[in-house]
């Protein structure tokens, strides 16, 4: 792994089974590393975002990006003013290399509504690009059982799951960034 500096910015790039790009995110800045607990946590704000088909999009809203280097999802914490959701992605360990965050995408996702209530989704894209790229069985049972410990993290609003964890790290970002120009409403 290359050498880390927080508030340096990375690209993120998704990548399917196959190897092929799935989505790329121009910029993410690191806020915190812990290599004992393989936590890596980056934010991004207002980021373009590129499919694969070449079409482009801005995140519209803070996000705090938990990556980790053992398990095999990520957390995706967006401040909306009114609450905070997440995305998580189902997906494979991170690497870092040319000041780019790479891992592959296993298309199962995790919906986390404001209220705390949750949704799988995603699956019917599971099972047919685990038939298509062939995913071997290993992945399958990794997969399977990484989405059985998130949900119970979710279930228990462990670690990441929590209001003020990711305003403290939307905080800190906007110190990093002096983005005076960017108000957040309903901060504390």
């Amino acid at each position: 792994m290359e050498k880390l500096k927080i508030g340096h910015k990375y690209q993120i790039h998704s990548y399917k089974h196959n190897g092929q790009i799935y989505k790329a995110w121009d910029e993410a800045t690191l806020l915190n590393f812990d290599f004992k607990k393989g936590i890596l946590i980056f934010a991004n704000n207002c980021t373009t975002v590129t499919e694969k088909d070449g079409h482009t999009w801005k995140t519209k809203e803070p996000a705090i990006l938990f990556f980790f280097l053992h398990k095999w999802y990520n957390i995706i914490g967006q401040y909306k003013g009114k609450g905070i959701c997440y995305y998580c992605n189902m997906a494979s360990p991170i690497i870092i290399e040319e000041n780019t965050i790479k891992y592959i995408d296993y298309d199962l996702d995790v919906k986390v509504f404001s209220s705390g209530s949750f949704k799988v989704v995603d699956k019917n894209e599971y099972n047919y690009h685990k038939k298509k790229f062939k995913y071997p069985k290993e992945i399958d049972y990794i997969i399977k059982n990484q989405l059985n410990n998130l949900i119970n993290e979710i279930r228990k609003k462990q670690n990441y799951f929590n209001r003020s964890e990711i305003e403290k790290w939307v905080k800190y970002y906007l110190y990093l960034e002096n983005e005076k120009n960017v108000t957040i409403h309903n901060l504390k």
